[in-house]
């Protein structure tokens, strides 16, 4: 666990003093609105539709208990007891009232945490794999690449004023559990024939307006060159990005405009300057930062797996969850377990204060004191004894964070939508909240999930695409016609390796009709797909034109 040291507090100190000039100021009538936006945006906050939201950085998903237990503070002091995970794995407080909000930065600076940079156009909050450290297939760690990146882009003064926001992604396994390919710069740790470390870097993805699959730009950077080479890609966005149009202002634009072939000549020839002049990365950083990421002190576990094989058989619904929440590590012995965030009635990632200090009381007793933040809007305790999965499952399930879906349909994620953001068409959680109860009214709800089996559903209020509904299998958007909430369907999105966009199925529905789409959408997997087949590879082998006369032609017969 990374920890501040001297210059981390003091930039911190020193922006939190700024701020609070600042806010006095613009309260008292002495800085103009137009004056104080950039400035609260620089510090993560935004003014939302029922007021200002803060935005709080968690970078690369990665949490102390003790900073969970502030989190639970802030939730309890100055919000409305509840704060909202993003797809970002940064948390969000809907309800901070603006005259407090240096209070609550001061409360984020005593347990080493910010909101610099959560907002604006600006390197955001680097992102990556949930499972870094622990995952079976992980080349090397990830987080050791995103604290540096961390401090490299922190108040980097070249790259403060971007065209627009700008998103790195880093994952250090075989599998692709960071969506790199959907971030403006997605980073992939790789080793060369001699096996010294170094990355696969693609760049130009992105969603929103214009969902694009990233490309790649170089097979194979030298760890010790990242970030003269990052600096030498920002620079040529920097130059050449869009400043007339802030919807084509992403890199991606630029990319597809040059072509990726002269867009990486363009890096190429700005990092052969910056090699001329700038040092590298020498091995002794990386060996330094390594060392806030060393494995915890693992005790060996004599496997006893007749006694978790006991405990499977005799309870079904410890069965169901160890299937589908718990995760393989790479110590024997061990665990990683995801609470879920998605039980149906609760907005996707929402959590409570209390759930939150019980939540860091779990990881202070069976994960050495660490939370992660997935992608996915749930909550991970990367280092659990196998024998103590009973326990954890026993506790998980009196909070209300035991239900067995990861991976699964109801497993939703989705953004705050109209509820909250000022930018959103259609209020979003209500249609999550329709389709998960549509499923749970089945007697045999449980197997019936588990029968569709895998299946990313993705939900987003507006076309900015916060839920990252164009690459889940089935997408949701909600759109505006003449001021009523309708909502968009693509299918056969998908995230990793194999990243794609999904395929609008025809014109969109009302939010009554959802939950019945998404049946129709299933109905037909269930009766064409192969077997040990997914949903989105049914949909890959098939197209939309099955899917979308059943949907269709079902909503004719209702009309």
């Amino acid at each position: 666990m990374y920890q501040y040291d001297s210059i981390d507090a003091a930039m911190v100190a020193d922006r939190i003093r700024r701020y609070r000039d600042q806010l006095a100021r613009f309260l008292a009538g002495r800085l103009a609105p137009d004056e104080f936006l950039p400035l609260r945006l620089q510090n993560g906050l935004y003014i939302q539709r029922h007021g200002p939201m803060l935005r709080i950085a968690i970078p690369y998903g990665l949490l102390a208990a003790r900073q969970l237990r502030a989190l639970a503070d802030i939730a309890r002091r100055f919000d409305r007891g509840i704060g909202h995970f993003t797809t970002r794995q940064n948390i969000q407080f809907n309800w901070i009232k603006l005259e407090e909000s240096a209070d609550v930065l001061e409360v984020l600076a005593s347990v080493e945490m910010h909101a610099i940079q959560t907002s604006g156009n600006c390197v955001r909050n680097t992102t990556s794999d949930h499972f870094a450290g622990v995952a079976a297939d992980e080349i090397d760690d990830p987080r050791i690449t995103c604290e540096l990146i961390r401090q490299w882009s922190t108040f980097h003064p070249e790259f403060a004023l971007l065209p627009r926001k700008f998103k790195i992604a880093v994952n250090g396994a075989a599998r692709d559990r960071a969506a790199i390919l959907v971030h403006d710069v997605g980073i992939q740790l790789v080793r060369d024939e001699s096996g010294h470390p170094g990355y696969r870097i693609f760049a130009g993805g992105g969603l929103g307006r214009t969902p694009v699959i990233g490309e790649l730009v170089r097979d194979y950077l030298p760890r010790e060159q990242l970030l003269n080479y990052l600096d030498a890609l920002l620079r040529v966005y920097n130059r050449f990005g869009r400043r007339d149009n802030k919807y084509k202002a992403r890199i991606k634009i630029l990319v597809r405009d040059l072509g990726v072939a002269e867009f990486a000549r363009l890096i190429e020839a700005q990092w052969q300057e910056i090699k001329a002049s700038e040092g590298i990365v020498p091995d002794e950083e990386f060996a330094r930062m390594e060392q806030f990421f060393r494995q915890p002190d693992y005790v060996h576990v004599a496997g006893d797996s007749h006694a978790l094989q006991a405990q499977l058989a005799a309870n079904r619904g410890f069965a169901n969850w160890f299937k589908r929440n718990v995760s393989a590590h790479k110590v024997a012995g061990y665990a990683a377990v995801t609470l879920s965030l998605k039980k149906t009635g609760i907005p996707p990632g929402d959590v409570t204060a209390a759930q939150m200090d019980a939540i860091a009381d779990l990881a202070d007793r069976y994960s050495f004191g660490e939370i992660r933040v997935s992608h996915e809007q749930n909550l991970i305790l990367a280092h659990v004894r196998e024998d103590h999965l009973f326990d954890i499952y026993e506790r998980a399930r009196s909070l209300g964070l035991a239900t067995p879906n990861i991976g699964l349909l109801t497993n939703i994620i989705c953004c705050p939508g109209g509820d909250f953001c000022s930018l959103a068409n259609a209020k979003s959680i209500p249609v999550a909240q329709a389709i998960q109860e549509r499923i749970e009214e089945r007697v045999d709800a449980i197997d019936y999930l588990h029968d569709i089996g895998e299946l990313d559903l993705n939900i987003s209020g507006c076309i900015n695409a916060c839920g990252h509904h164009h690459v889940g299998h089935i997408g949701v958007l909600g759109v505006d016609k003449n001021g009523e909430e309708w909502f968009q369907v693509t299918i056969g999105g998908e995230q990793g390796e194999h990243a794609a966009i999904g395929r609008v199925i025809g014109p969109s529905f009302a939010r009554h009709e959802m939950a019945d789409v998404v049946e129709r959408l299933l109905e037909v997997y269930l009766d064409r797909r192969h077997h040990g087949e997914r949903f989105v590879d049914t949909v890959h082998r098939l197209g939309i034109e099955p899917f979308r006369e059943n949907v269709y032609e079902e909503r004719a017969c209702l009309n």
